[in-house]
């Protein structure tokens, strides 16, 4: 049995889980029902970024979203409004979290998993700072190709181009395809992103994102424009499996927000000497540290599956450096 307690990795953080890295139990064989409950309980009824995002999602479309019938042709009026609903909570989630984690420090160092902080006066970042190469890749490029995807699809949903359900005609789908966005943001994910691991691609175009060895808030999807073009094709299932508007903007917030989180560089936010909201990612931390590694999510185990998964250890790292190391001498 490896002692995960006392494993040399540990020293590279500043804080590290003390249990290895977790993967979704649906996949685990023999079937283990009880720790599948407790994966979707800890992941839909705690704040978190499915509770958080699904929240955001019905507020936007009850109190700010133009009914469809305003779509149905491409009118300045809407399209601003679906470019506000994107850039406005974006900028209110990173913005608070930077500013409590990076810029009050509201929690010091507790439960950050980098030692170090995030960079300033490094010419590899636009405008040689790394905070404002975030924003300027995140609200230029990535919030311009969300909306501009957005768009198209609103307008098909309103047209009647893209096939549409309603709680009342479909109740059981209506609530199972939101329970599955994530998955399907999932699978979607790890087979794009292991595209932009392809040593060409990566260069030209992902090693924008992965300037940011330590990231932090506005990391999440700073993104070069063709990553861009990619990353958010995953909305592209909206038209020809059947939803409703509503399950296109919880799949957005998903998409845009929960980066976000994952980015943050803190396991957790505290507040009050408590632990008031799951944040950060160690699994995707890793896969920023490390980079030929974990090029998935937690939630289907692509990685474990095809031989790229690091769990926190530094039997893991090793293995991981062999294949970075295979990769780029082949």
């Amino acid at each position: 049995m490896h002692d995960f307690a006392h494993d040399p990795e540990a020293e590279r953080w500043n804080y590290r889980p003390e249990a290895p890295v977790a993967l979704n139990p649906l996949f685990h064989w023999p079937p283990r029902p009880m720790a599948v409950l407790r994966w979707y309980r800890g992941a839909w009824l705690t704040l978190g970024s499915l509770s958080l995002c699904l929240a955001m999602a019905v507020a936007v479309y009850l109190w700010v979203m133009p009914p469809l019938s305003e779509m149905r042709e491409f009118a300045p009026g809407w399209m601003i409004t679906v470019w506000l609903m994107n850039v406005v909570p974006q900028c209110l989630v990173a913005g608070s979290l930077h500013w409590w984690l990076y810029i009050r420090r509201g929690q010091g160092m507790r439960k950050k998993f980098d030692k170090r902080d995030l960079t300033r006066k490094n010419g590899s970042f636009t405008f040689r700072n790394q905070v404002l190469d975030n924003i300027w890749w995140t609200l230029g490029s990535a919030m311009s190709v969300a909306t501009l995807y957005q768009w198209g699809i609103f307008w098909a949903m309103a047209n009647g181009y893209a096939p549409g359900i309603s709680f009342d005609s479909a109740p059981i789908w209506f609530v199972l395809w939101m329970g599955l966005i994530p998955m399907w943001s999932s699978l979607h994910f790890y087979w794009v992103h292991r595209l932009e691991h392809h040593p060409r691609l990566y260069r030209h175009v992902h090693a924008v994102h992965h300037r940011n060895v330590n990231v932090g808030p506005w990391s999440g999807i700073s993104n070069h424009w063709y990553e861009n073009l990619f990353y958010f094709t995953t909305y592209f299932i909206h038209l020809v499996v059947a939803s409703h508007p509503l399950h296109l903007l919880y799949h957005v917030y998903f998409q845009q927000l929960s980066p976000v989180l994952s980015h943050s560089g803190f396991e957790k936010l505290i507040a009050r000497d408590r632990e008031a909201m799951r944040a950060g990612d160690f699994f995707h931390q890793l896969h920023h540290r490390y980079f030929e590694c974990n090029y998935g999510t937690s939630e289907i185990p692509f990685d474990r599956w095809f031989g790229t998964f690091h769990d926190g250890s530094a039997e893991a790292t090793a293995r991981t450096r062999a294949h970075k190391t295979q990769m780029y001498t082949r």
